[in-house]
């Protein structure tokens, strides 16, 4: 398989790919690469942290005291930001690393939010358990999660007073998209889902007192409807296969939708609604491999930092400062702006985070400094430069770098060809003049250079 495509099919479907690993699957056909990357995410393994305390509390109550509900929120509050640098270190260092890219993806599909780390951490390994599994299993399974029956008030959904919230978004933002269902179907499907619940311990309860079981007519079609039967309803809507597609075509191929790709994605994918074989479609096909679509693509405020870890492993010594990052640049993992999710595309890129985005590279691995040394500076005045930015910026992040783990992996890497490693997409002419310009005087300062270029935010 073409080196590029690999590099292409490894930005896409992870968060780049090392020397290696590359040369290694270069001489595999492209359909045994395809088949590694499947294999490799067959079996699912749960992000766990420490909430000993948090189950201690939950575990048998039926009603929790004012005094363990703070001391609760207070729990949740520091293992969520443990929650999410695990989630980041587990995006670095996957088991599974395309089970770990659809769970990224889907976590901005399937949005939700609690403040109960428990549920949340539940509700990300349901995310994960299902990511490349059956679709109508994944929706049912989302219906019914502690995190998502809260978040979107399918908790207060009664018979008595129907709320329609669940209902709205389960069509408009996750299976079908806005305008391709009718109020009318928004109430009846709402009476469907009256009666779910969750209890103490975050596992489902379907409450029968609670439940509407009068008769519905939703989408034409009419009966003593439960959710399950609406979510069949849905999938059996042309559109709910086509709204998935241009999702998934526009997170793991290109922004501009092509609407050939996409109907023969569909055709693919409505025939049992398995993710599995829609996303082996989409790396096989000869389209996925085309210009347009190879290192087109802005990466996401998360495949910018893991990207940088995968290429050089950093350790943060205060977490919230991993936190800081990801709020300064656009995006807090297990913290979405709204039900909606992020936008992706350009909106990651504004004037603030593209300053961030260039300096980031040299914050982390370098005490903020980026060499800029011309062909013939000397080493003492390069050390004098540095220092300079150390003393204003260094200060700021205390931070681990493993710069050996990158000498290792680059070892057979002449200095010269960094670029052929680093990045995807094709140097402008003015990148390519100030490249040429500069002393490559190691691979730590040149690769440096290379990941502070505009070029290092496409993908």
């Amino acid at each position: 398989m073409k080196v590029n495509y690999i590099q292409h099919l490894y930005w896409r479907a992870g968060f780049g790919i090392l020397p290696n690993q590359l040369h290694a699957l270069a001489k595999k056909k492209k359909e045994e690469v395809i088949d590694g990357l499947f294999e490799n995410s067959k079996k699912t393994t749960p992000l766990k942290i420490d909430t000993a305390e948090i189950d201690s509390i939950l575990s048998g109550e039926t009603k929790i005291s004012s005094e363990n509900q703070k001391r609760l929120q207070q729990l949740s509050r520091e293992k969520t930001i443990d929650l999410n640098v695990a989630w980041v270190n587990r995006l670095i260092n996957p088991s599974e690393l395309l089970r770990e890219k659809m769970t990224l993806f889907w976590a901005n599909v399937f949005v939700c939010e609690d403040n109960n780390v428990v549920y949340i951490q539940q509700f990300n390994n349901m995310l994960r358990q299902h990511a490349l599994g059956n679709f109508k299993e994944f929706v049912n399974a989302v219906s019914k999660e502690a995190a998502m029956t809260k978040y979107l008030n399918t908790k207060q959904n009664k018979k008595q007073k129907p709320n329609e919230n669940f209902a709205r978004e389960l069509m408009e933002l996750f299976t079908l998209g806005e305008g391709h269902y009718t109020e009318n179907d928004i109430k009846e499907s709402a009476k469907a889902f009256t009666g779910y619940s969750h209890n103490f311990n975050g596992e489902f309860v379907f409450r029968r007192y609670t439940h509407d079981a009068s008769i519905k007519t939703f989408f034409g079609k009419t009966g003593n409807f439960n959710g399950e039967d609406i979510i069949d309803i849905i999938l059996e809507q042309k559109q709910c296969a086509k709204f998935i597609c241009e999702k998934i075509y526009r997170y793991f191929v290109n922004d501009a939708l092509n609407e050939t790709h996409i109907k023969q994605m569909v055709d693919v994918f409505y025939k049992d609604y398995n993710i599995e074989t829609l996303m082996r479609f989409v790396f096989s096909s000869d389209w996925f491999y085309n210009p347009e679509n190879i290192g087109t693509k802005i990466k996401s405020p998360i495949e910018f930092l893991v990207g940088l870890n995968v290429l050089v492993p950093v350790q943060f010594n205060n977490p919230r400062q991993l936190l800081y990052i990801q709020k300064q640049l656009g995006q807090t993992l297990l913290d979405p702006p709204n039900v909606a999710g992020w936008k992706g595309g350009k909106s990651w890129i504004d004037s603030n985070t593209i300053v961030l985005r260039l300096k980031l590279p040299s914050i982390l691995l370098n005490d903020a400094y980026i060499s800029k040394t011309e062909l013939g500076e000397s080493d003492d005045m390069m050390a004098v430069k540095k220092s300079a930015f150390k003393n204003t910026y260094g200060r700021k992040f205390k931070i681990q770098h493993d710069w050996e783990t990158f000498n290792k992996n680059f070892k057979d890497v002449n200095v010269k060809d960094l670029q052929d490693y680093i990045l995807l997409s094709e140097l402008n002419p003015e990148a390519s003049s100030y490249l040429n310009s500069l002393s490559k005087v190691s691979k730590k300062e040149y690769g440096i250079q290379l990941m502070s270029l505009p070029e290092y935010q496409m993908c």
